[in-house]
């Protein structure tokens, strides 16, 4: 598998337009390309799979370990003959800003990934120099092989293009201008999405047409190229809640429904939230769903008035809902129709915004007040400021989902708040191990602020699944009884 990683000193250096740009010269190139960002976040895959149409999902050291972050990646790309990964942050910038587990680095040792460093020059002469010997320093299985220097004129960079070389004996292979189509605005909890930015598809293909002509996309091929054979533990099993926890255990975690005591196919329906409001969600969890049994169907609590037919269960994940507070709570019908939904006992998973949703309401940042979905007895609201944010390991008090003493992994990274956040679940911090309550949860409910990873414990997706066929089952004997 040909691949290259894009990373950099540190965040806003420019790792995302370098990557979209090079993703659209190789799909134009007729190049079957993927992609992949390292971390947890959730927007710069969207502009690498909405606008270029380039299949991409995340891959973290911290929510899976070495090996099974190998077998994911070589999974998905089955296929694809060029991957190119996005780093996050800082290359060395991992949990907390200190450990190695997350960083963009410890995924391309992981995947034995070759680097590119995009290396902001702006402001700088000489001194970029021993910036970037102190990178090559620190580069202990010596993965970078090519620096960009980005915001740099052209007459300058074929300055210090050559000092660089002859003093660090590495490659350089290209520069960017100054730019407006190389500059993408950022909010709070990242970058814009796609669809919010002006003419997105003009500015990336202009983007796109300029790397072209300011950067070696030869020297990139080759340092993809020369990426050393990867291999996986063929032994790796995926877990289930049978295995995990024994014949007894699954029986009681499911309420005595087994493999197969459903009507027609016994495939249960998950329906997913999906539209401007409710788009952060991870490729490896809906796809954990999938090929643990589910079906998916997505509806639009924005746009639909009632949820797909024969749904039985619900995943409402993170987004926006407060960009969206007023044309939410317009939509009565859906917001009754989810709580009609979970007043009914179907089950549910919801996810940051997906739990702002379910409040009975919603104060924005201008003060103003809407009403949501009424599942939950409380208000979010905004507070100014970051709550909650970074890599988060989740752990039960009582065996609702089966995630035992093994727990999940997730991140929070919000602004709003909520008048009751729930105490069933206790969240730790990787680095410091501080604990906090939180997550409304019981046998049929898991709603509240964190994201969670479900590859990190795959117990939570099936144990998921069979409350939903569960609740299927009883949907069906309910039926024919009447």
């Amino acid at each position: 598998m040909k691949r290259v990683m894009i990373a950099a000193p540190k965040s806003g250096s420019g790792k995302t337009v370098v990557t979209c740009a090079l993703l659209q010269v190789l799909k134009d190139h007729g190049w079957k390309v993927a992609s992949y960002k390292c971390g947890p976040d959730y927007i710069d895959p969207m502009f690498h799979e909405k606008i270029i149409d380039v299949p991409s999902k995340n891959l973290d050291t911290f929510f899976t370990e070495e090996e099974r972050t190998r077998e994911l990646f070589l999974n998905s790309a089955k296929n694809r003959d060029f991957a190119v990964f996005e780093g996050v942050m800082g290359l060395y910038d991992g949990l907390g800003g200190v450990r190695k587990e997350g960083s963009s680095y410890h995924l391309a040792e992981v995947t034995k990934t070759p680097i590119v460093l995009v290396v902001e020059a702006k402001g700088m002469g000489r001194s970029v120099i021993p910036l970037i010997a102190g990178f090559l320093a620190y580069d202990k299985k010596h993965l970078i092989k090519g620096i960009i220097l980005n915001r740099i004129s052209k007459g300058y960079y074929e300055t210090v293009k050559t000092l660089i070389e002859e003093e660090l004996k590495t490659k350089v292979i290209g520069f960017l201008p100054e730019k407006e189509e190389l500059h993408f605005e950022s909010r709070h909890l990242g970058l814009f999405l796609p669809e919010e930015v002006n003419h997105i598809k003009e500015r990336l293909q202009a983007a796109s047409e300029l790397i072209s002509n300011t950067v070696s996309i030869e020297c990139i091929k080759e340092v993809a190229e020369n990426a050393e054979e990867l291999e996986v533990d063929e032994t790796i099993v995926k877990v289930t809640v049978t295995e995990e926890y024994g014949e007894a255990d699954h029986e009681k975690a499911t309420g005595g429904l087994m493999e197969g005591v459903v009507a027609q196919d016994g495939r249960p329906t998950i329906a997913v939230a999906k539209d401007e409001a409710f788009c952060f969600y991870y490729a490896d969890n809906i796809r954990l769903l999938e090929e643990y049994g589910a079906r998916i169907t997505y509806f639009s609590p924005l746009h639909d008035e009632k949820l797909p037919e024969k749904c039985h269960a619900l995943l409402i994940g993170g987004g926006y809902p407060e960009l969206y507070a007023k044309q939410l709570s317009a939509n009565r019908k859906m917001c009754e129709a989810v709580k009609n939904a979970v007043d009914n006992e179907m089950p549910i998973v919801a996810e940051c915004g997906g739990f702002m949703y379910l409040h009975s309401s919603l104060k924005d940042k201008e003060g103003l007040c809407y009403d949501m979905a009424g599942v939950i007895p409380a208000t979010c609201f905004y507070t100014g400021k970051l709550v909650r944010f970074g890599y988060i390991e989740l752990r039960e008090t009582q065996k609702n989902f089966w995630l035992n003493g093994e727990g999940i992994k997730g991140h929070e990274f919000h602004y709003y708040d909520s008048t009751y956040n729930g105490a069933d679940v206790i969240a730790a911090k990787p680095v410091t191990g501080k604990e906090y309550a939180c997550i409304i949860e019981n046998k049929r409910q898991w709603m509240g602020f964190p994201h969670l990873y479900y590859p990190s414990n795959p117990v939570f997706a099936r144990a998921f699944i069979e409350k939903a066929k569960k609740y299927q089952e009883d949907s069906y004997r309910s039926r024919n009884y009447c």
